[in-house]
């Protein structure tokens, strides 16, 4: 994908459980994009996970959809060794051959990788001016990369581009149909700790997404 701005800097307060349901609501939602595009992007480097562990949890209203989902990623990170939750992604996503469980939208839509919905997604990124990185082995139906997209639309300079209406339209044909199934499959692995509350965190935003996008209809 060419550069998004602003780039997202995984520090302690961008990781506050306030960030995501602050004052500022369109940041909050750019920040958090940015927070899932890089815990499912590759194994956490040790300063993210050291900034997650420093997290704050309490929201500034108790009983928001994401603080439950938030605390229990704070804590699998606060009780986890770093290199634990980096051996837990290589043991869920890497590997050679067929990774325990997939972070492609066309595994999820078609049962195949590089199916049809990848190709609709490039045509609509076209559309947008977004191309994949020449230096990224993973395409562009990758969750990484559609957080990316989104994080692009809600916060980048171009409003002719970064806007609610595509906001809508991206998130209900590119994300949407699929993220459910992905998070079933990390809650259910036996192999997924860290990744199991972050499937959680995913599943809670995806819905509070889908309600916010649901009111504009």
């Amino acid at each position: 994908m060419k550069p998004v701005s602003p780039t997202f800097d995984p520090t302690s307060e961008d990781l506050q459980l306030s960030a995501t349901v602050g004052f500022d609501e369109e940041t909050a939602r750019a920040e958090l994009y940015g927070l899932l595009a890089l815990i499912y992007s590759a194994a956490p480097a040790t300063d993210f996970i050291a900034s997650l562990c420093v997290a704050v949890t309490d929201a500034p209203a108790q009983g928001g959809h994401l603080e439950a989902p938030w605390r229990s990623l704070v804590a699998a990170a606060r009780e986890m060794s770093d290199t634990a939750i980096q051996r837990e992604y290589d043991a869920l996503f890497g590997g050679i051959g067929k990774p325990e469980v997939y972070l492609f939208a066309s595994h999820y839509l078609s049962g195949f990788l590089n199916e049809k919905p990848l190709a609709q997604l490039r045509t609509d990124l076209a559309v947008l001016g977004l191309g994949r990185d020449e230096d990224s082995a993973d395409t562009e139906d990758h969750i990484a990369y559609l957080c990316e997209v989104m994080r692009y639309l809600i916060a980048g300079d171009d409003v002719g581009v970064a806007n609610l209406t595509a906001q809508q339209v991206f998130f209900t044909k590119h994300l949407q149909p699929w993220v459910d199934k992905l998070c079933d499959a990390l809650a259910a692995h036996p192999k997924a700790q860290f990744y199991a509350a972050a499937a959680e965190l995913t599943r809670a935003f995806v819905q509070v997404e889908a309600q916010g996008f649901d009111m504009l209809m």
